[in-house]
């Protein structure tokens, strides 16, 4: 990668740091406000106590919570390896990309035994938004020199 094209990498990874933060935020500012997860577990099991409903939504609350965290701790190493200038972070952003997108897939379409999906849609869909900067990281660290650059 070369040093012109660092700053697009960078700014993409700092888009996908504020979309992850943002997962985050919709997580909890739906816990609170509309309980997005405890309603998605009630309709999925509508014979579940209230004590099965809130141990359910503790744990994907732990859940979710880590694998932000995890990926803000990503994010982070990721834009100090590319700001750095080493020579890894491409492979880096690469492996942290494909695990981060397989565990956002996953969490989008995994069906619980109820039948339904494990996660309500809009935390599913949430989740995957951190995925498009870091497909964008990706593009822009293993682009060849000189493509960003407008010719005369």
């Amino acid at each position: 990668m070369t040093t012109s094209q660092r700053p697009y990498a960078v700014g993409a990874m700092y888009a996908g740091l504020c979309l992850t933060v943002v997962a985050l935020i919709v997580l909890y500012v739906g816990h609170a406000n509309a309980d997005v997860l405890a309603e998605h577990v009630r309709a999925g099991y509508p014979a579940y106590p209230e004590a099965r409903i809130d141990a359910a939504v503790t744990t994907y609350l732990a859940y979710l919570s880590v694998l932000g965290a995890l990926g803000i701790a990503g994010w982070l190493a990721t834009i100090r390896a590319v700001k750095a200038g080493k020579r890894w972070s491409g492979g880096l952003a690469t492996a942290l990309f494909v695990v981060g997108t397989g565990l956002a897939l996953m969490n989008l379409v995994i069906k619980d035994t109820s039948g339904d999906t494990g996660l309500p849609p809009l935390l599913g869909w949430t989740g995957m938004l951190p995925c498009l900067a870091g497909l964008v990281t990706i593009a822009l660290l293993w682009r060849r020199p000189g493509t960003l650059t407008r010719s005369a």
